[in-house]
């Protein structure tokens, strides 16, 4: 990663506007706060940051008593939605001092989760209705996924599986996966399985491996993704040994899951790079919250530090319908407001798909601002990102004969060939 090339570009002279965007690039390390005693081997070991999460409303006022009333009510009734569960690590990045911090906004439970509108859902994507036998959705022909576990490092308050993680009930998430994989078997058409839940790499190396065998061991799946949070909630358990023991199973992918680009840290810019070095194509997913990333800078920021970090931004999504969400739900207006910016002010590679989950069970729908004005049968009128006009003909098929271009008159061009060696 060139990050003391993001370093150097921050000046104080810099327009307001640009000066932030450097900012919010620059990777820093999370740090160690209330835990700055803890001895390296235990901080950087991620069992012992599973063992110590934050898990109730008693840690979170001995180590932020600057609580709100809205926190702590949303804290006491968490555990009968969405468990609260939040790394050491991870929580370093909250700012105490700061109610709209962008990583509080994402973890603290809020008393909003308790409020549900008549148009919210328990399973706004509609999985459950997708699902053949339990843990396996098959809403696309070709591809399956595959919800392995109800765990995860830590847990994010706009969960659009909620239902599921933490506190699931009626779903069998730890067999040996018989049902699944029989089912994968039998259904030639599937050659696309992305594993997520929860969190896959939560499994140790071993039983991660044996999934992935089994998986791999069916002839007709060619493509294996894995949908994780961990290298940003848990950097430490991306380990040269589990890149060492994915890297056997390519093609494999790796989506990540990042919202702000504070959570893109030295250790976690440490983590992408050595998943990158293992060649695994990783992209990126993120959710548009309100007062987390629903302005421009602080998604332009976030899609060009993931490049930095080898991560190709791959989808922002419209929030879900998940019941008590409306809090953190931005307009899809602001969405198309960002794409919009994004388009003329970043590279390419750095504009992500923006999608809706239709409510119900619809799928994933691209959600683009109105480029093409109007269409006919020989010609497009287009509208750019600044909002200039343009046509572009494509021609009628019964359209007049073109000219002959009068360049066929003169003598053809030698072709003058460069001195190879030397080029």
């Amino acid at each position: 990663m060139h990050r003391d090339a993001v370093a150097q570009s921050v000046s104080s002279d810099e327009p307001p506007a640009r000066s932030r965007l450097n900012s919010l690039k620059e990777f820093s390390p999370a740090g160690r706060g209330f835990w700055r005693d803890v001895p390296d081997a235990e901080w950087n070991d991620w069992h012992w940051q599973l063992k110590h999460r934050i898990t109730t409303l008693e840690q979170l006022q001995r180590l932020m008593p600057t609580l709100t009333p809205e926190e702590i009510g949303g804290a006491r009734f968490a555990n009968h939605k969405l468990a609260l569960a939040i790394t050491p690590y991870f929580f370093n990045l909250i700012d105490p001092a700061d109610e709209n911090c962008p990583i509080r906004r994402q973890m603290i439970p809020r008393i909003e989760e308790t409020h549900t509108a008549v148009w919210e859902m328990s399973d706004p994507c509609g999985e459950d209705s997708h699902s053949p036998v339990p843990g396996l959705v098959h809403r696309y022909p070709d591809r399956v996924l595959f919800l392995v576990t109800d765990r995860c490092a830590a847990y994010c308050r706009y969960c659009t599986r909620s239902r599921l993680v933490s506190n699931a009930t009626g779903y069998d998430f730890h067999p040996e996966f018989d049902k699944q994989i029989a089912y994968i078997e039998q259904h030639p058409e599937v050659r696309d399985v992305l594993l997520s839940g929860g969190d896959p790499l939560l499994f140790s190396d071993d039983k991660l491996r044996h999934l992935l065998e089994r998986l791999r061991a069916i002839k007709h799946v060619e493509f294996l993704r894995i949908g994780t949070r961990i290298p940003i909630f848990l950097p430490q358990r991306i380990t040269p040994e589990l890149c060492a023991m994915l890297k056997e199973f390519h093609p494999l992918f790796i989506s990540i899951h990042t919202n702000h680009p504070r959570e893109l840290t030295t250790e976690v810019g440490a983590a992408l790079e050595r998943l990158a070095d293992a060649g695994i194509p990783l992209g990126n997913q993120s959710v548009l919250l309100k007062h987390v990333n629903d302005d421009v800078t602080t998604m332009q920021a976030l899609v060009q530090k993931l490049l930095l970090c080898r991560v190709k931004p791959y989808y922002l999504y419209q929030c879900d319908l998940i019941t008590g969400s409306a809090h953190l739900r931005a307009s899809v207006k602001t969405g198309l407001e960002i794409m919009e910016h994004l388009r003329g002010h970043t590279t390419g590679y750095g504009v992500p798909t923006y999608v809706i989950d239709a409510p119900g069970g619809g799928g994933k729908v691209p959600v683009s601002p109105e480029y093409v004005l109007s269409r006919n049968r020989d010609r497009v009128v287009l509208r750019n990102y600044e909002g200039k006009v343009f046509e572009y003909i494509e021609g009628a098929t019964d359209a007049p004969a073109y000219k002959i271009s009068e360049n066929f008159d003169k003598p053809p061009v030698k072709l003058v060939e460069p001195d190879w060696e030397r080029f």
